[in-house]
């Protein structure tokens, strides 16, 4: 089943995307040559913290961390670590964060207000780095999958189906030639971190359900510069593309609404 949200749910949940979006600015700051991807973890446990909400991904499947630091052949769900990020590196940060409705608002916060959304919302967003400078495919692969999200954000509206939805995503980065993820998808999200529908970057027009006003969708295509196969690393969390060829992943949260689409991690 999937879930539909109020339009005060996703008011909320775009003051969570709000909040999210802030503290992705602020770490942006950090990703440059020589910072180490933990030191990136712990920047942005102790920012999450002083917001007063809590790592989505923390303990997520067994997850350890708040973040994943995916680079260059690495997927989704890499592990921070030791390693420094150098020049000519991509690199993709990944990450959610619940809240609780009273800890978005502080003293404004008013129950009576608010009956049916007291156990909060979680959000979630990626953005792909080029550390330095790379060569024009990488830049290429890189700007193509931000702007086949921003295609998939437009696309969005009621009474398209999700077949629409991938097939659009689809057609646009194989014109550009680039080899879409098949094994990886975006999801459904609000109370839980991953809801249902599966949301494909590829499909057939008119399949798959429709879309209707309230539902909330993570959007986010992976490219790679090889082919679209994948294959799970052996710390059995990173998922990385089985030719080693380099990937780049966008993430943002978007709730379907009456006339089209609104993204919420803005």
């Amino acid at each position: 089943m999937i879930p539909i949200k109020t339009k005060e749910e996703i008011e909320v949940m775009a003051m969570g995307g709000h909040v999210l979006k802030q503290v992705f600015d602020d770490l942006s700051i950090m990703i440059k040559p020589g910072i180490k991807t933990i030191e990136i973890e712990r920047k942005a446990e102790k920012i999450i913290r002083n917001f007063k909400g809590k790592p989505s991904f923390k303990g997520q499947n067994g997850f350890p961390f708040c973040i994943c630091a995916s680079l260059n052949e690495e997927i989704v769900h890499g592990l921070p670590s030791n390693r420094e990020l150098k020049d000519g590196d991509v690199f993709t940060l990944d990450f959610g964060i619940f809240f609780k409705l009273e800890t978005i608002l502080g003293n404004d916060f008013d129950k009576k207000l608010y009956p049916n959304i007291l156990n909060g919302f979680h959000t979630d967003m990626a953005r792909t780095y080029i550390i330095g400078e790379a060569d024009t495919e990488i830049k290429r692969l890189v700007n193509t999958t931000r702007k086949m999200l921003k295609i998939g954000i437009k696309k969005i509206r009621p009474g398209i189906t999700l077949g629409d939805l991938g097939e659009t995503m689809q057609r646009y980065a194989e014109k550009q030639g680039f080899a879409v993820m098949r094994e990886l998808c975006g999801h459904g999200i609000g109370k839980d971190l991953h809801e249902q529908p599966d949301v494909l970057n590829y499909g057939q027009r008119h399949r798959g359900i429709k879309l209707e006003a309230g539902m909330v969708l993570c959007l986010e295509p992976m490219l790679s510069l090889g082919d679209y196969h994948i294959k799970l690393s052996k710390n059995g969390f990173t998922y990385e593309t089985k030719d080693k060829s380099i990937s780049a992943h966008f993430e943002d949260m978007v709730a379907v609404v009456e006339d089209g689409s609104r993204v919420l991690t803005d």
